[in-house]
């Protein structure tokens, strides 16, 4: 065991921890949520990647040895690469607006940048935690800048998935183009489409949903570091803002803006609500699709039957046989906390006072496993649903061939009238619309036959 002091007292710090007494503290205070900063590795390469800038920065203005930036430059490397991100060990859920997170991060990369410097772990003396690892910064310009940063990275993945997703159901509807279906709305039979058409529907609601996630990424690329404690860049010389955020995009390869005013942009947190509203919009819509999915493939008897899910587990202890739609419910499920996250940001955000919102650890948590999430959904509705699906031909050509409904496309010739009693009558009798009409004298073989093709029904050009 190690010793170290704060100004609260002592306490003993296991040799080989890297975390310190602030990081101690903090375990000890939020014991929450059971979960560690560092399940989302993002965020922690994101808080090396702050220090990192940090340091480089000091180092060109002067306010930092050469000695010192170095290892604290090689310490961030190091965790940038993927190492001791399990001493990254507060949980999510924390006061102080996120102190004990940028405490963290500062201990971890002292006690790196001491061994490296032929020290031991806790010889703060020779590099501090505070005055050097978190010269010219403060936990109110560091987290939030590490926040957005962590959630351009976790994006990329998860636009990537989500444009695989879409491409999927594109693909489908290729392959399904040839296929005639009744389309329902309010759940009763309405006018024919394909099936090719209401899956290249579903591909283009993704695609307007990437539209909108990918629009708020200017917004999350304007960020406040240089800002210090509230805005006003105090204990920081007056060209690090300009510089540690040169040396951040650098490093990142994002595209970083310093905010126009530095007071509004650290009690602001506004840019959250938008993300977090666009990821809503996308996960709810996606659950509209997947309960489309389930109706679809209800039965596969006494249901719907129109396509068939690839089976993936067995769906019942007590009914032999039984396969459910698992895949499409738990990404109904992921959509649901994806929903409830968005309230928890939008009173989060509401909640800051003055010129510090104290709840970003609870917006920062809540956004980063909603993009988690949604990108395991995207991808395993991708791999174990979309991809596998089949269209059951027979049954949809016999519901179309048995619908009263094709007798809209009718009605221009023969009138809503004589259209709605026909169907009346079809209805009752079980005869086709078009033998009726024919029947009726209203209209030749040769023009019901031509109205009541694929390619009129439906709208879609023929081959």
């Amino acid at each position: 065991m190690r010793t170290e002091t704060d100004s609260l007292g002592e306490r003993q710090i296991p040799d080989e921890a890297y975390w310190g007494i602030h990081t101690a503290r903090a375990v000890d205070n939020f014991p929450i949520s059971k979960r560690p900063i560092s399940v989302y590795p993002e965020l922690v390469v994101a808080l090396a990647s702050v220090k990192q800038a940090a340091a480089r920065a000091n180092l060109e203005l002067g306010v930092l040895s050469p000695d010192k930036a170095a290892l604290i430059d090689a310490a961030c490397a190091e965790v940038i690469g993927g190492r001791l991100h399990e001493q990254f060990v507060v949980g999510v859920i924390q006061g102080g607006a996120g102190t004990s997170t940028n405490m963290n991060a500062n201990e971890v990369i002292a006690n790196r940048a001491l061994e490296l410097g032929g020290h031991e772990k806790g010889e703060y003396g020779f590099l501090s935690p505070l005055d050097d690892v978190n010269r010219s910064q403060s936990t109110n310009d560091v987290y939030p800048t590490a926040i957005k940063i962590a959630m351009m990275y976790s994006l990329s993945s998860m636009l990537g998935e989500m444009r695989m997703l879409r491409d999927a159901f594109a693909a489908k509807a290729t392959e399904f183009a040839h296929i005639l279906k009744i389309g329902r709305t309010q759940l009763q039979d309405a006018v024919p489409l394909t099936l090719g058409q209401e899956f290249h529907g579903w591909a283009t609601t993704m695609s307007e949903d990437i539209d909108r996630i990918t629009d708020t990424l200017p917004l999350l690329s304007e960020i406040n570091l240089g800002a210090t404690a509230i805005g006003t860049g105090i204990n920081a010389d007056p060209r690090y803002a300009a510089a540690v955020r040169q040396h951040l995009s650098e490093i990142t390869g994002l595209d970083l803006v310093t905010a126009s005013d530095l007071i509004e942009a650290t009690s602001d947190t506004g840019v959250f609500m938008t993300f977090s509203s666009a990821l809503k919009r996308a996960a709810v819509k996606l659950s509209k699709i997947c309960n489309d999915l389930r109706l679809l493939s209800s039965g596969p008897q006494a249901g719907l039957g129109e396509i068939s899910l690839p089976p993936k587990q067995a769906g019942s202890s007590i009914m032999p046989g039984k396969v459910n739609p698992v895949i499409p419910e738990a990404v109904n499920q992921v959509a649901f906390s994806v929903a409830g996250a968005d309230v928890t940001v939008t009173m989060a955000v509401e909640a800051g006072q003055l010129q510090l919102n104290a709840f970003e650890p609870v917006i920062a948590h809540s956004l980063l496993q909603s993009i988690t999430w949604m990108r395991q959904a995207f991808l395993t509705l991708r791999v174990n649903c979309v991809e596998g699906i089949t269209a059951n031909e027979q049954r949809l050509a016999a519901m179309v061939g048995s619908s009263v409904s094709v007798v809209t496309a009718l009605t221009p010739f023969i009138g809503y009238q004589a259209s709605a009693a026909l169907a009346k009558t079809a209805l009752l009798t079980g005869r086709s619309i078009a033998d009726l009409v024919v029947e009726a004298g209203l209209m030749t073989p040769e023009q019901v036959e031509l109205e009541l093709s694929p390619e009129r029904l439906s709208g879609a050009p023929g081959e």
